[in-house]
């Protein structure tokens, strides 16, 4: 079992940036695959990026290909998100999840995206 922190939410305008970051505690972290999913107010949860185990590996929404950039540090049991140049629409609750046989999820963390 793996239990998840999210942090780094918050504000920022258009066009800045926010690096959230995913801390897991128990064992055997490099079993996992991790992402970070987000729910805009109003609509369905989306997957916003996911890397494999060995963090050689990563997949994105098109919404967010080129803008954002997942980490992940096995020494530090850690996921790091860069979200680079934001936007309204990226204005959600972030959540860190873990993938192994079953999924794990961390409370989320809110970022909002205002002028």
């Amino acid at each position: 079992q793996v239990h998840l922190v999210e942090s780094g939410g918050g504000s920022a305008q258009p066009g800045g940036s926010l690096t959230l970051s995913c801390e897991a505690s128990g064992k055997f972290f490099t079993i996992y695959e991790m992402g970070w999913y987000r729910r805009a107010p109003g609509k369905q949860r989306e997957l916003v990026a996911d890397v494999n185990q060995a963090g050689d590996f990563a997949r994105y929404s098109d919404s967010v290909k080129g803008r954002f950039t997942i980490f992940r540090d096995n020494a530090k049991n850690a996921v790091l998100l860069q979200m680079n140049n934001l936007t309204l629409e990226d204005t959600a609750v972030y959540y860190c999840y873990a993938h192994y046989l079953q999924d794990y999820w961390g409370e989320g963390t809110q970022v909002t995206v205002s002028s």
